[in-house]
C-alpha cells in the first residue's frame, strides 16, 4: 500500500499486538477499522490508576511560614525627630 501523502510505500509495525501502517518518509500512520480501539484499550489495561490524593492537608510548622515570636501584629507608629535620637 501506498502513503496518501507522498506516495512512499508503507511499513507495518505491531504496537501493543496490534499492526499498523506508517509512512518512514512524513511518519503518518494508517489505522484499520477497530485498530484504534484495540490500541487504546490495551494501553489502559497497562496503566496504573492514579495515586488517591492526600486525606487531609500536611500541618505546617511555624518556621515555614516565616514565623516571628517578636513579631506582635500591630504597625509601629512612626514617630518623631526625638525618636530617631532618643530609644522609646
Amino acid at each position: 500500500m501506498k502513503c496518501p501523502i507522498d506516495g512512499t510505500a508503507l511499513v507495518i509495525a505491531e504496537r501493543s499486538g496490534v499492526e499498523i501502517d506508517y509512512c518512514p518518509q512524513c511518519r503518518g500512520v494508517w489505522l484499520d477499522r477497530g485498530e484504534l480501539d484495540k490500541i487504546i484499550d490495551r494501553s489502559a489495561a497497562q496503566t496504573p490508576p492514579p495515586p488517591p490524593p492526600p486525606s487531609q492537608p500536611q500541618a505546617r510548622g511555624y518556621e515555614d511560614r516565616g514565623y516571628d515570636p517578636g513579631y506582635s501584629g500591630k504597625k509601629k507608629k512612626r514617630g518623631g525627630f526625638l525618636e530617631d535620637l532618643f530609644d522609646f
